[in-house]
C-alpha cells in the first residue's frame, strides 16, 4: 500500500494507513521527513495529515518536530474484542506462572505469519527477552510460535517454510522437515519448546489456548534462561493454557 500511496488514486484512508504503518517498537518516534519517505508521501501532504491526527489524538508531536504513536490508537486498540477477552481470562494465570518462577511468562495470538505479544509479564529476577507488548516473533524459533503453528492448517506451515526458515541463532531450525516432526510431537505432548533457537542463553516452553471445539485461540509460554530444564515447567504452563482456554470461552 505505502508504495502506491504517491499516485493520484490513493484515497485519503490509504494515506493515513500509509503513515500509521511507519511506526512499530523500532521505530517508536519518527521525524516528518522520515514518515513521509517511509509512506511515500509528498512532504506538504503528509504534514496535512500528521496535523489532522495529531488534532484528532492519534499521534503525539514531541520536540524536535518529531511524532509517536497518541494515547487514542492505545484506547482503540484495546477494544479488540478477541484480544482484550483472552488478555483479561489469561492475566490471572500469567501472573500465577510469573509468581512461581519469577520468569518471563508470554500471551501470544497469531497475526499473518508472526505471533503476537498481546501481554508480558516478567521481574528483575527473569531472563532477559527483547520481546515487547505489540512485538512480533517468528513461528518457527520460538516455542510459542511452534504452538500456534501445529495447530494451524498445514497451509500456513507451507507458507511459513516457502518464505524460507530465518535463521536467529546457530540453533535455529532450518529443515523444513526437522520443523515438521517438532509440530507433531508439539501436538503429540501438548507443549512446544525452544532451545536458543530465538536467543542465546534462552529456552522457553509454551502450550496452545485451544477453545473446547479446537479452535486455536493463542499460546502462553515461559521464558528461562538455557541452563533450566525447561521441562520441568510443562505440566504447569499446560494447565494454564487449559485454564485460560475455559475463562476465556
Amino acid at each position: 500500500m505505502a508504495g502506491n500511496t504517491s499516485s493520484p488514486g490513493a484515497s485519503v484512508v490509504e494515506r493515513v494507513l500509509a503513515i500509521l504503518a511507519c511506526f512499530d517498537l523500532s521505530r517508536t518516534e519518527l521525524t516528518l521527513t522520515e514518515i513521509a519517505r517511509q509512506s511515500d508521501l509528498p512532504l506538504s501532504t503528509a504534514r496535512r495529515l500528521l496535523a489532522q491526527l495529531v488534532d484528532w489524538g492519534a499521534l503525539e508531536r514531541m520536540a524536535g518536530n518529531r511524532y509517536r504513536v497518541g494515547m487514542r490508537l492505545w484506547h482503540i486498540g484495546i477494544l479488540a474484542p478477541r484480544q482484550r477477552g483472552l488478555r483479561d481470562a489469561a492475566m490471572p494465570m500469567l501472573s500465577d506462572l510469573y509468581a512461581a518462577t519469577d520468569e518471563t511468562v508470554q500471551l501470544v495470538v497469531l497475526q499473518g505469519h508472526e505471533a503476537l505479544c498481546v501481554e508480558k509479564v516478567f521481574g528483575p529476577k527473569s531472563a532477559p527477552t527483547a520481546t515487547e507488548v505489540g512485538g512480533r516473533l517468528p513461528l518457527h524459533t520460538t516455542a510459542v510460535g511452534k504452538c500456534l503453528l501445529a495447530h494451524s492448517p498445514r497451509s500456513l506451515v507451507d507458507e511459513v517454510i516457502a518464505d524460507g526458515l530465518t535463521r536467529r541463532t546457530a540453533y535455529s531450525i532450518q529443515q523444513p522437515a526437522r520443523l515438521i516432526e517438532e509440530l507433531r510431537r508439539a501436538r503429540q505432548d501438548g507443549v512446544a519448546y525452544s532451545h536458543e533457537e530465538m536467543t542465546i542463553g534462552a529456552a522457553s516452553v509454551a502450550a496452545p489456548i485451544l477453545a473446547g471445539n479446537g479452535l486455536l485461540l493463542g499460546a502462553v509460554g515461559i521464558v528461562v534462561r538455557s541452563t533450566t530444564r525447561v521441562d520441568t515447567l510443562a505440566a504447569a504452563v499446560r494447565t494454564a493454557a487449559r485454564t485460560i482456554a475455559r475463562f476465556a470461552e
